[in-house]
């Protein structure tokens, strides 16, 4: 296709996404590309997400832009796409993973152990607040919404201490410097596929699925997303529920194992459900599932239920 149309939500990460897609297609595939920004609910709607529908209100309006022919393609974090497929949609490539941790943007340049207790530090995210109350540091967790500049701004102009969020997306943006501290995950767990785009298409276009597939797709990012989604899937959790994943692929005795690490946590920090486990990177979807299997007989799916209610 000599001109593709894509869909993107019009949020400042939204669009240092959608164009970095698409430099890679006009670079590999020799097409144009023309973006289609889209509003999404979520970008209306200011409530908290749990209340309006999870993550996935990011993702609707462009899926439903894609099935009317208003776009060819569509560029979602990934870890606001919902961990079922839809209809006529299929996810035609995982781009490179940027680095999935979280980050620190506090005051006076200050990590979370260097907070005085009491402080205030802003999320929206149910598996952050969680896994902050859980390192218990007597901080005050406030929610927050809105875009990464509204976040950062609220440090800037003192309203919280610091805020919480995902390295990937100040990367994309040109904004690490304002980082305070990169968070270890084994204090902090990133959410299933965070760092990792998804770019879809519809089904009923195989020569596009393959074109985007060849020009984008990183089959190591793509193993390792797709065993913490496959694991989110079995926990029956939401994009938005307290669980963080995280899956390598590193060098074993036998060649390349999968290693993945998870945690299911109580909204106040109080209990959780830690585990591992490996397998053949073939097996992706296994490995997620068997590890969702053992965090279930230990209790993870009350304390996921806790945050939902």
């Amino acid at each position: 296709m000599s001109v593709l149309r894509l869909a993107t939500r019009t949020s400042a990460l939204a669009g240092a996404q959608s164009r970095q897609v698409a430099d890679r297609l006009r670079s590999a595939a020799g097409c144009t590309v023309v973006l289609v920004p889209i509003r999404s609910v979520g970008d209306v709607d200011r409530g908290p997400l749990a209340q309006i529908g999870g993550s996935g209100v990011f993702v609707s309006r462009l899926r439903e832009a894609l099935l009317r022919g208003e776009a060819d393609l569509a560029v979602h974090s990934l870890k606001d796409l919902p961990t079922a497929g839809a209809e006529g949609i299929t996810l035609a490539a995982v781009p490179p993973r940027e680095d999935p941790r979280d980050v620190v943007v506090a005051r006076d340049g200050l990590t979370l152990g260097g907070l005085p207790q009491g402080s205030v530090v802003g999320t929206g995210s149910p598996r952050r607040a969680a896994q902050l109350h859980a390192l218990g540091l007597g901080l005050h967790i406030a929610p927050i919404r809105g875009n990464v500049e509204t976040r950062l701004r609220l440090v800037t102009d003192g309203r919280v201490d610091a805020v919480v969020l995902a390295k990937a997306g100040l990367t994309r943006l040109g904004r690490l410097g304002e980082v305070t501290e990169v968070l270890d995950p084994l204090q902090m767990l990133p959410a299933p596929g965070q760092g990792a785009l998804g770019v879809e298409c519809r089904t009923e276009e195989p020569a596009l699925v393959a074109m985007l597939a060849s020009a984008l797709d990183d089959p190591p990012s793509r193993t390792v997303v797709t065993a913490e989604r496959s694991l989110l899937a079995a926990l029956e959790a939401g994009c938005s529920a307290p669980v963080g994943a995280l899956a390598d692929i590193a060098l074993g005795d036998d060649g390349d194992e999968l290693w993945l690490r998870a945690v299911a946590v109580a909204p106040d920090g109080a209990r959780m459900v830690r585990m591992s486990s490996t397998g053949p990177p073939g097996d992706a979807v296994s490995v997620g599932e068997a590890l969702a299997a053992d965090m279930l007989a230990e209790g993870a799916s009350s304390l996921i239920q806790e945050c939902a209610s």
